[in-house]
């Protein structure tokens, strides 16, 4: 395994455990110990590169961008 197949397998196991619940209450007060956005952000990171990773290995160039214009406006 690379480190970003290591990586992103414990973002992976990271998002599932906040995702079982690593929040409690105390007197109407929420307390919450992980991010599961910035969590799920480094997943989607280490995703990235796991996948240019296995383009590279299979002969596929990852030489170009992708563009987002979500954000774009008019």
């Amino acid at each position: 395994m690379s480190e970003a197949t290591d990586m992103q397998a414990l973002y992976i196991a990271a998002e599932k455990a906040v995702l079982k619940g690593q929040s409690y209450s105390i007197n109407d007060r929420t307390m919450t110990r992980a991010d599961l956005k910035e969590i799920q952000a480094g997943r989607k990171e280490w995703e990235r590169k796991v996948s240019a990773e296995q383009a590279a290995s299979a002969g596929a160039s990852s030489t170009f961008s992708l563009a987002n214009f979500a954000d774009a406006t008019e």
